[in-house]
């Protein structure tokens, strides 16, 4: 299958899908066929900030033409943030979404986590990943630690590198949230996959790193 891709959103996120896709189409032993085009970061998190469903997904479709004139039978948003009017763009897409939401919840679920931690955008944390797990309860950090990984995550995003300061924010809010019970902490942000490399200090659930393996399944059929 032609899949499309909207990427962008941030620098860092596409790059860590585009290379999970790459190697998991590697794995089964098939050839990618693939067209990306670019929406914009910061427009998105002025979207993101005011809700403003509508006008995300206006970008949304006028990218997802282009897509359509190249020939794609698919079309994934690869963010996290993106994906918050995912709900409102599906219904009017004219190409079916591989939709990040719906695969993080069978994942949950095939997981069998009953409780998580979640860290990334504000709304992703306060709306526990906008409302779509079902199977499991989520966990948004408390007090002021939410906004200082909203703030942390949104500098990191547009910038595309973390600093240490940074992690040092992700690693209190993932511990603190390992302490009131979460079996992983979520990462309901796309681009930090730059703060968790190596060995991480707790267990992971990879929001992007599920839909990118969705996406090269649905790209090998």
């Amino acid at each position: 299958m032609h899949v499309g891709l909207i990427v962008g959103i941030g620098p860092a996120a596409t790059d860590y899908y585009y290379r999970r896709i790459l190697e998991a189409v590697g794995e089964r032993g098939a050839a990618l066929d693939l067209t990306m085009v670019h929406a914009d970061t910061r427009t998105l998190l002025r979207n993101l900030a005011a809700g403003d469903k509508a006008a995300q997904v206006a970008i949304y479709m006028r990218l997802t033409e282009r897509l359509v004139r190249a020939g794609a039978q698919a079309v994934a948003v690869t963010s996290i943030g993106g994906s918050f009017c995912i709900d409102a763009f599906k219904p009017v897409s004219p190409l079916a979404v591989i939709d990040l939401l719906e695969e993080v919840d069978r994942g949950v679920a095939a997981a069998g986590y009953r409780k998580l931690g979640v860290i990334g955008t504000r709304l992703a944390m306060e709306t526990r990943l906008y409302g779509a797990v079902r199977s499991a309860e989520l966990l948004a950090p408390e007090g002021d630690m939410l906004d200082r990984v909203h703030d942390a995550y949104t500098t990191m995003a547009v910038a595309g590198a973390v600093t240490e300061a940074q992690l040092t924010i992700f690693f209190e809010a993932g511990h603190a949230l390992m302490a009131r019970g979460a079996e992983a902490v979520m990462l309901g942000g796309t681009d930090l996959a730059l703060a968790f490399t190596g060995q991480p200090p707790f267990p992971l659930f990879d929001c992007a790193g599920v839909h990118a393996a969705a996406i090269a399944k649905a790209a090998t059929e």
